[in-house]
């Protein structure tokens, strides 16, 4: 269900990598959460770092709002990049399992599969 991958780069390189390889796939980066910034500003003790990019291809994604619009709430398609024990990973959970349990279109399952393989590249890329 997830696709992870560690990468020898800091967070801030590969932060950075990925966010080219969005646009470079034809994806737009709709919004970069900080979470770590988010949580020590809130007082929270937070020691890794987490941004989580909210990414969307518009062609794909009105492929599956016009097919079932409730599939609204699984928009848009998210990768993140974080440490664990000074470990910098980059990964998401995969569109194509996740859409399969939300709907039985078969014509969505491609599209999710498309998204899945493009996204699994940037962070392939990123890495």
């Amino acid at each position: 269900m997830y696709y992870i991958v560690e990468t020898p780069k800091s967070f801030n390189q590969a932060s950075t990598d990925l966010e080219a390889a969005v646009v470079r796939h034809g994806f737009g980066v709709l919004h970069i959460h900080d979470l770590g910034t988010t949580l020590r500003s809130k007082g929270i003790a937070f020691d890794e770092s987490c941004k989580i990019f909210e990414v969307c291809n518009p062609g794909q994604a009105a492929k599956v709002l016009s097919a079932d619009m409730r599939l609204n709430m699984a928009l848009p398609c998210r990768i993140s990049v974080f440490t664990e024990k000074g470990v910098t990973k980059i990964g998401l959970i995969k569109p194509g399992q996740m859409l399969a349990d939300l709907s039985e279109d078969v014509a969505l399952a491609e599209v999710a599969r498309e998204v899945e393989e493009a996204s699994i590249q940037m962070v392939d890329e990123a890495k």
